[in-house]
Parts: structure tokens; sequence; C-alpha cells
């Protein structure tokens, strides 16, 4: 871990100490560290279109750089599509059975009157998929749409001439990378964001703080049980029946990853670590490790789809909002995809979670309620991202009939 992880660490741990006393004992100066808050919520929600752009076209032409969306790609594909909508579920029911938002009277609750007129039926939803005009869809900020083009243009690239195709699949990366430090950039004024959005929260709700630590307790723990679920016996689950290895050797041959995987909190730093031991202890071939896992750090990330899922329902009990069973389908399927989007890095579930609130309208606000406690989870679905990824390497090489360690 770098000392500009570990410092970016504390520097949050401080803030969020700084504005928990500013908001509680001197209220009055909470006016003037509000624009922060604001300036950063503006900064994340400037980097979302052409993250998700960039990241998607990016991901999916590499997908046809193996073997032009073949045999392996349709596997790998699957697999990530199916562990992540495993994990959405499993936070869902969790959300929906603890309610961690549910009762908290902090002040805030506000009606939105256009979640039911807006959101329509399934057929609605799928029609505004297919975006009419992407650069009005992109000014507007309408995510399924753009994320719907992003996976048609990044397919249809790797379908062109190579003198066309690889100048445009150059652009794409290039411009991923780009957009991957300039969200790096904007992530390392996450404590400046925090003083003016915690500090702000706590002063309106200064006598309900107690009601709002256990609520947000009860989040925390809503969110890890999910991840502990789906780490330790959805995935494990995967290996011993569609793998039919052996899910205590594979963890094992997977703990220095893992671990850095909970100190870096970024599965792209890590992924280095992480085709070490799938090649070498688990014994998965390089011709599918070296596939699996570069498209595994960019587009499999089920803890964080997990989280996102759980975040954005706990806001909406939080708001007083009731979601109805179509809502809640679009919150696992944008949930979904922007986990796909998501790039590998520190706190990308941060970024990514206000592509959840913004497709059900709920208050981009809500995102100080969560933000507080996002550094341990952060660590944790990291963790979880990175293990899917290593499971998945291993389910692949096995359904091609490879020989591994761990079988």
């Amino acid at each position: 871990m770098s000392l500009l992880k570990i410092k970016l660490h504390w520097q949050i741990l401080i803030a969020l100490v700084i504005a928990v006393i500013i908001g509680y004992y001197f209220p009055g100066a909470v006016e003037y560290l509000d624009w922060m808050g604001k300036m950063f919520l503006r900064g994340l929600k400037m980097v979302i279109i052409p993250l998700i752009f960039a990241s998607i076209v990016s991901g999916v032409t590499s997908i046809g750089s193996g073997k032009s969306l073949g045999r392996i790609g349709l596997k790998t594909i699957t697999y990530y599509i199916s562990t992540s909508l495993l994990a959405i579920l499993t936070g869902l029911i969790l959300v929906n059975i603890i309610k961690p938002g549910v009762g908290i009277e902090m002040g805030f609750q506000e009606s939105v009157t256009s979640l039911s007129t807006e959101s329509g039926k399934i057929n609605d939803i799928l029609i505004r998929m297919i975006p009419e005009n992407l650069i009005d869809s992109m000014a507007k900020g309408d995510i399924l749409p753009i994320i719907f083009f992003a996976i048609l243009f990044g397919f249809f690239i790797t379908q062109v001439a190579d003198s066309y195709k690889q100048p445009l699949t150059n652009f794409f990366e290039g411009l991923f990378e780009v957009m991957m430090r300039l969200t790096m950039f904007i992530i390392r004024f996450t404590p400046l964001g925090i003083l003016g959005i915690v500090s702000g929260e706590v002063a309106r709700n200064s006598d309900k703080l107690a009601n709002l630590a256990g609520s947000m307790a009860i989040y925390m723990l809503t969110v890890i049980i999910g991840l502990t679920i789906h780490a330790v016996i959805t995935l494990p689950l995967i290996l011993r029946l569609v793998a039919r290895v052996k899910p205590i050797k594979h963890i094992r041959n997977m703990a220095t990853p893992l671990l850095t995987a909970f100190s870096t909190v970024s599965s792209s730093a890590t992924l280095p670590l992480t085709m070490e031991a799938v090649e070498h202890k688990s014994g998965v071939s390089n011709k599918i490790s070296s596939f699996t896992l570069p498209l595994g750090a960019t587009i499999n990330m089920d803890g964080t789809a997990l989280y996102e899922c759980v975040a954005a329902m706990f806001i909406a009990q939080a708001y007083g909002i009731d979601l109805s069973f179509t809502e809640q389908m679009i919150v696992v399927f944008t949930a979904l995809l922007a986990s796909i989007g998501a790039a590998g890095i520190p706190m990308a579930g941060l970024v990514m979670i206000t592509v959840v609130l913004t497709a059900v309208d709920l208050p981009l606000e809500g995102v100080g309620l969560i933000i507080a406690v996002d550094l341990i989870l952060d660590m944790m679905r990291t963790t979880v991202n990175v293990w899917s990824d290593s499971c998945g390497a291993v389910t692949i090489a096995r359904s091609e009939g490879e020989e591994t360690n761990v079988a």
C-alpha cells in the first residue's frame, strides 16, 4: 500500500472526526464548509458519464481482442453477470428483511413524486434504454441509454477492419486511463467533501445522532452480512459444484492478493498478485488467467454491486421513499451495469452509487449518509471483488478441461 493511500485513509478518518465535532459543537460554522461538500458531489457527477462510457467500451473491446466474444468470452461474461446478480439479489433480500433505514427520524425525509410517473413499466424501461439522442442522454445524465450504447459501440468496434479497430481501441483505452486519473484526482478531495457533507448532516440532526449511529451500524451490518454470504457461501458453492474444486485450497492460495486488496482498496492494483497466485498456486493456465482476470478487474465487481444495491435501498428508506418492485428491479439492473462500469480503483463504488441513485431519482445528498462509513466497506467489497475474479478464472479453466492444483 502506497504512502498516498495511507495518507488518504488517515485524512478521511481525521476529516470525519472533525466534521462530527464541528457539526455537533459548532453548527454555525457549517455554512462556511457546506460548499466543499457541494463541489465534491459535482465533481463526482462530472466524471460519471465519461468514466462509464470509456470503461465499458474499453472492456467490451478487450473481450473482442481475445477470441471475438467466442467460447471463453461467453463463459466469462456469463460467470461475471451471474455472480454479480447473485450478489445484488443477496443484498436486496437482506435490505428488505433488515430494513436498516426504516424508522429513523432525521428530518430530511422528502416525497419524490416523480418516481412513480417516470419509472413506468418494464417495457417502458427497456424502450428508454435505447437513446434517441445520445448527446441529449449524456446532457441529462440518463445512465441506462449511455451504458446500452457503450456496450453496442464497443462490440461493433471489434467487428470493423483492423485499420479502424486499433486506433479506436487505443483511443478508448487511453480515455479510460485519463478518466481513472481524473477520478483519482477528485477522490483526493474526499476528506474535504466529507468535511462539508458530514458536518452539515450532523448539524441538521445533532439531536438525533444516537439514532443515526445505530442506524448506520445496522446499515454496515447489512452490507457486511451480504458480502460474507456471497464470499463464504455463494462463491465456494460455485467452486465446489460447478468447477468441482476445493474452495479451501483456493482461498489459501489467494491469501496474499486478498490481503493486498483489503489494504490497497484497488482490484486493479492487486491484479499482478492475483494473476501470480491463480497461475502458480492454483494452477490456472496463462491463456485463461490473462483473459479473465484483467477483464474481471474491469467489469466484475460483485462486492461493489451488492454494496450499491444496499446503499441505494438504505438511502430510499432513510428518506421515507417506498420503492415499488419495478423500481427495485431498476436498482438491481442499474447496480449490475454500474458495477460493470466501475473502475478498479479505491472508492470507485462511491462514484458509481450516484449512478444508481440517479436512475431512480433518489437525492444525491444521500451519499452524505453512507460516505462516513465507506472506508471499511470499501476494503471489504474490494476483497470480495478480487475473490470473485479468482473464482471465475478457476471455474472457466475447469470448464475448458484444465487440470488445476485445487481440484
